[in-house]
């Protein structure tokens, strides 16, 4: 993209989509958004101008504020598209102008041919702001850790379902344990009533994990980085850093989330430096 040209970015996520603009290579404005119907889609790719495609996918009004680079460009800009969902992909055929990114012009080597491209956006992002070694901890849908080392070769990760995943396959998957909703705090670790049960299993094991793969990764690579991104980043960040709900109150792993790097946009600096690699 030229310097001074405006783009937008969308990743099609599992669950939501995820979306930035640029002017050149200054990210301006990143936000979310649910699934767009079909016909909403149709409309986007027939908008006359940048303002009224905006008014349509940002929220809450941002597009009448200051962020909202009206004045740049008077029709639809170029869309840089990536995702994991092939049939919402088909949607955004329509768009004009639409280039989507493929994990084999991500510039991360020894990717496998089924590695999400969210993961080796989101890699390439964090490497290219902290460096390699890199280990990405992406706390979305689902929770993955992806790792690169000092040649920018991957090393491999793992997944498993997200805090949101693991509440609800419990409710749709047996007969008698409720829909349970995240708590903003740390619970206590031995409930006393099934809905705290839950939550304590759920966010006491996963964040165990997590600090297992973290100085895991941190054994291996004693220099590398370690870089948490995804919807769920701050929820988890905080539990960890919550003094234990116990007599003595100890901290749970303070001295790994003081070194934790937290960042929203590793995708879309992912996208910015693939779409340099081939300029």
């Amino acid at each position: 993209m030229a310097n001074s040209s405006l783009w937008l970015a969308l990743m099609i996520g599992n669950s939501r989509l995820h979306w930035a603009y640029f002017t050149g290579d200054t990210l301006i404005h990143a936000w979310d958004t649910d699934y767009l119907p079909a016909d909403v889609i149709q409309r986007l790719s027939q908008s006359q101008t940048l303002k009224d495609l905006l008014l349509e996918i940002l929220p809450n009004d941002e597009a009448t504020g200051k962020k909202s680079p009206h004045s740049l460009s008077s029709s639809p800009p170029p869309m840089i598209l990536a995702s994991v969902v092939p049939s919402q992909t088909a949607l955004w055929q329509s768009y004009p102008n639409v280039r989507i990114l493929t994990l084999d012009q991500v510039p991360i080597k020894g990717i496998y041919p089924t590695l999400g491209i969210d993961r080796a956006l989101a890699l390439l992002g964090a490497g290219q702001n902290w460096g390699f070694p890199i280990l990405v901890i992406d706390a979305g849908t689902a929770l993955t850790f992806t790792g690169a080392d000092a040649n920018q070769h991957l090393v491999g990760g793992a997944i498993l379902p997200g805090l949101g995943l693991q509440l609800a396959t419990l409710a749709g998957k047996t007969a008698q344990l409720p829909t349970v909703e995240l708590p903003q705090q740390l619970p206590h670790r031995y409930a006393l009533n099934t809905p705290e049960a839950i939550q304590s299993g759920v966010i006491y094991t996963l964040v165990a994990g997590i600090k297992d793969f973290i100085e895991a990764w941190w054994r291996d690579f004693p220099q590398g980085n370690v870089v948490m991104t995804g919807g769920d980043r701050t929820l988890l960040v905080n539990y960890m850093r919550s003094p234990l709900k116990a007599p003595k109150g100890a901290s749970q792993f303070p001295e790994i989330v003081d070194s934790l790097n937290i960042e929203a946009n590793l995708i879309f600096w992912g996208m910015q430096k693939t779409l340099k690699n081939y300029e």
